[in-house]
């Protein structure tokens, strides 16, 4: 698929991004806890963060590695009307334009500048491509990474209010470039 391997050779750590194991779930989870305590993401942590990561319409999970360590996750799923970026995609461009949805992004702090968000970002909107469906998310309006979607050219959709149990928040709703 659309992974990135780099030896030793030209001097650059190796990194690749590959399928999400079962095996795979307790150390992305550990990643995960050290993303919520730098970063605050995700903004709620999940009484059960090893099936948060597998929750919803499943069509994929991977996860990245730097030097065989996994440093990084991201999934793709079929809308299950969670989100808002789907619902506005469609309004734009007809039923016919199927959607499926990145989430669970998250790359661990001390492997940030290695180019592992844009390696899974690639590698999920390849993914999705191949399955005829166009990516969309949804992010937290706050939250840093809106500026990874921005540089690799994804459309701002529109930023809405989303009802959480005791908040409203504000959600940048993304789709990839056509």
């Amino acid at each position: 698929m659309n992974s990135e391997a780099y030896g030793a050779l030209d001097g650059k750590p190796s990194r690749k991004v590959r399928q999400r194991t079962d095996d795979d779930v307790a150390e992305c989870v550990r990643v995960l806890a050290e993303t919520h305590r730098t970063d605050g993401y995700p903004m709620n942590w999940p009484a059960q963060p090893g099936d948060w990561l597998s929750s919803g319409p499943l069509i994929g999970s991977w996860v990245a590695e730097l030097d065989g360590r996994i440093v990084g996750h991201v999934n793709l799923s079929r809308g299950d009307g969670a989100d808002a970026a789907p619902a506005l995609w469609t309004e734009r461009h007809g039923p016919q334009s199927a959607t499926a949805v990145v989430s669970r992004l998250f790359v661990a702090p001390e492997a940030r500048g290695h180019g592992i968000g844009t390696l899974l970002m690639d590698h999920v909107v390849t993914e999705a491509r191949l399955h005829d469906l166009h990516p969309v998310l949804d992010v937290i309006a706050s939250h840093p990474s809106a500026a990874l979607y921005e540089r690799l050219g994804w459309e701002l959709l529109a930023t809405v209010d989303r009802q959480w149990p005791n908040r409203t928040v504000q959600v940048r709703c993304y789709a990839a470039p056509s």
